[in-house]
């Protein structure tokens, strides 16, 4: 499924950073590339359970109005981070791939949620996963199951699989999933793409869907290393609500 390594959906956060930095693109651009990449591939791969492009790309044009005023907020200002569906983000679907909550919107946003809007992030869709986070290969998802994007026949991992997905697919730049006992990190072997689950403590877990509290962690999924420590560099902090 992969084009020219060209394609700006495929280009790292940092790399991407510097050219919004630079004017050499608009964050309502870049966040053009990767609607118009999850449209063209997701029916196939089944990374997302949904995602609202009008709002994505509101959110887009408030970073280059930001960076007009020459007021970014930072190497995340702009860039696509997609977060899976156990991840509480303010008027968004909540449904833990599950039928139960298929109709739920949450009603507040998660820390790290809080913390990738003050980085300036563009909070971009809700992504697939084992129901309630129970699985490891998101064939157990109450919606569909996510595909590998090296090969379509083949699981994504789980359960964070539509987080590991959507970044090997281009269809997000970096994305957030939770590791209970290897939901990033099984997902992120089998999908190619680097994934970390934090220390206990450092990611706070307000806002996230219970599996296990005393396991859970939130952490990033990214294309190299140094888009994993920018991305876990915004989300990272004491909260006393944790």
């Amino acid at each position: 499924m992969k084009p020219s390594d060209g394609a700006l959906f495929y280009q790292p956060a940092g790399v991407l950073a510097a050219r919004l930095a630079a004017r050499e693109l608009s964050a309502v651009e870049l966040m053009q590339a990767v609607i118009d990449r999850t449209r063209a591939v997701d029916g196939r791969v089944q990374a997302f359970n949904s995602y609202d492009a009008d709002d994505a790309l509101a959110q887009a044009r408030a970073s280059d109005e930001r960076r007009a005023a020459g007021a970014a907020r930072g190497p995340l200002d702009g860039i696509p981070v997609g977060l899976k569906d156990v991840i509480a983000v303010e008027g968004q679907p909540l449904t833990a791939s599950s039928k139960m909550l298929a109709n739920f919107v949450s009603p507040y946003d998660g820390t790290v949620t809080r913390k990738l809007k003050a980085a300036g992030a563009v909070c971009w869709g809700r992504l697939n996963l084992d129901e309630f986070a129970m699985g490891s290969s998101t064939e157990n998802s109450a919606f569909h199951t996510t595909a590998n994007p090296w090969d379509l026949s083949r699981v994504a991992g789980g359960s964070s699989g539509g987080s590991a997905a959507a970044v090997a697919a281009g269809e997000a730049i970096v994305s957030l999933g939770s590791d209970t006992g290897g939901s990033i990190r099984q997902p992120a072997g089998l999908c190619g793409v680097v994934g970390l689950k934090p220390t206990y403590g450092l990611v706070s877990r307000y806002g996230l869907i219970a599996f296990a509290s005393s396991l859970d962690q939130i952490g990033p999924f990214a294309r190299t290393v140094e888009d994993a420590a920018l991305t876990l560099g915004a989300i990272a902090g004491h909260d006393p609500l944790d």
